[in-house]
This record gives C-alpha cells, structure tokens and sequence, in this order.
C-alpha cells in the first residue's frame, strides 16, 4: 500500500511539472538579465518589464482584449441567462436537442467557429474589427454562461419564488428581486470565466480581427520575428492576471449554497 502511494505522488508530480514546467521557465527567463538565451539564468533585471510599460503597441492590444472581453461577458450572459433559464424552467419539443446545441461551441474547435463566422460577416457586408471578435467571442462563449448559470439555478429553492408570487409579485418583478439576487454568484463566477477565457482566445481572434490587434494576435505576430524577453514578460503577467481570475472565480464557486 505505501508502494502505491509512494507511485501515485511521483506520478502526479511528474504530471504537474508536464503541465506547469514551461511556465515557470517562462516566468524565470522574464527576470533573465541575458533574455532568452544563457542557462542557468543570472543578472537577473526587471528591464524587460521597464522595457514592457514603454511599448505603446503592446498596452494597446492589452486596452483591446479588455474592451473585447467585456462586450463578450455582456453578450454571453445575454444569451445565455435565458438560455439556461428555458433548459432549467420550461418543457419544449426538442430540448435535448437544443441543450446539445446550445453546449456546442464549447467543445467545437475554434477554428471552425472563426471561420463559420468570418463566413458570415463577409457575406453580410461587414467590416472587421474589434466589434467583429467581440460578437465572435460572446458566441463562443455563450455554452459557458449557460453551464455556470444552469449550476446556479439547479441549487436554486423555487420555493422563493412561489413565495413571491403568491404575494401578489408579477413575473417580471420575482425574477428582479428573487430570481437574479440568488443567481449573482453563479452570474459573477460565469463572467469571470468567459472574461478570462476571451482575454486569451487566439483561434476565433484570428479570423475576425481587422487593423486593430488584441493581445495574443499581439504575441502571436511578434513571435513570427523571435522570442524577445517583453514576450516573456508580458506573458508571466498575463498568467498572473489568469490566474488570480481562475481563483476567484473557484471561490465563488465554492461559497455558492448547496442543496
């Protein structure tokens, strides 16, 4: 039995350092004094994080993934709050099917749905841009804002709100102030998620973005040239940022009632 255990800790730690190891090179080389090259690292700096809070065009693309993400927390809740409220309160012919389509795009690659999209907007006249990714991102997003939201309503006490309406509170006025009060944990949770997952979308951004680059489409047409110690700076604090979003979005997971 301590046999086992002591193989299943070396197996995990082995799949922990598959996952995280590149990171954490990531992380030192953006302290290197020499950049990217040089092992061991040493003369470790914070120039290339100096050097990072002067380029203009990389905050710029940080501005435009922050706008792009933003309008895809809007339009995915949007969508997808009623969404999850039909699956959740109502009987429909064909709602097996519409679940699984609704769920599709977060399994479907995002190639396909860049392109389906890019498809779409060329054949209605419209020009790419910032607006373009944020519609492409709020649709691919949209799966995720209705699993977060339909968790939230499944530990839902209906009870609520039928105690609402017996007191004479229309349907409107219940969801206000019952419904969507007892669903602002799961609502937060889900815009935390679909923010962070937009920030580091690649896929849909590349068929969609027009003069104006987000982030990674940023890093993406920068690491055509080599990796430069920005890039690695750049990209630890993207990390940060990702992972302080992922925690936070745990915790209100965590502190959500449970039936």
């Amino acid at each position: 039995m301590h046999r086992r255990v002591g193989w299943l800790n070396v197996h995990a730690a082995l799949v922990f350092a598959f996952l995280y190891l590149p990171i954490i090179v990531l992380i030192v080389y953006s302290f290197n004094g020499e950049g990217v090259g040089g092992f061991p690292p040493h003369d470790w700096t914070l120039r290339w994080y100096r050097l990072l809070e002067e380029d203009d065009a990389l905050w710029s693309s940080v501005w435009n993934s922050a706008l792009v993400a933003f309008a895809a927390v809007i339009l995915s809740i949007l969508f997808g709050l009623p969404a999850a409220l039909a699956l959740d309160r109502t009987q429909f012919p064909g709602k097996a099917i519409f679940r699984r389509l609704v769920l599709l795009p977060l399994i479907l690659p995002g190639i396909i749905t860049g392109l389906s999209l890019l498809t779409l907007f060329v054949t209605a006249g419209m020009k790419l841009s910032l607006i373009t990714v944020a519609i492409g991102h709020g649709t691919a997003l949209i799966s995720v804002a209705v699993t977060e939201i339909s968790a939230g309503l499944q530990k839902f006490d209906r009870q609520q709100e039928e105690a609402s309406r017996d007191l004479g509170a229309g349907e409107w006025y219940t969801f206000r102030r019952v419904t969507l009060p007892n669903l602002k944990l799961s609502l937060a949770a889900a815009a935390l998620l679909i923010f962070t997952l937009s920030m580091d979308e690649i896929a849909v951004s590349f068929f969609l973005v027009g003069r104006e680059n987000t982030l990674p489409i940023e890093i993406w047409s920068r690491l055509r040239r080599g990796i430069t110690p920005e890039i690695n700076a750049v990209s630890t604090l993207i990390f940060v940022f990702s992972l302080l979003t992922i925690v936070l979005w745990y915790k209100l997971r965590r502190s959500a009632p449970h039936e």
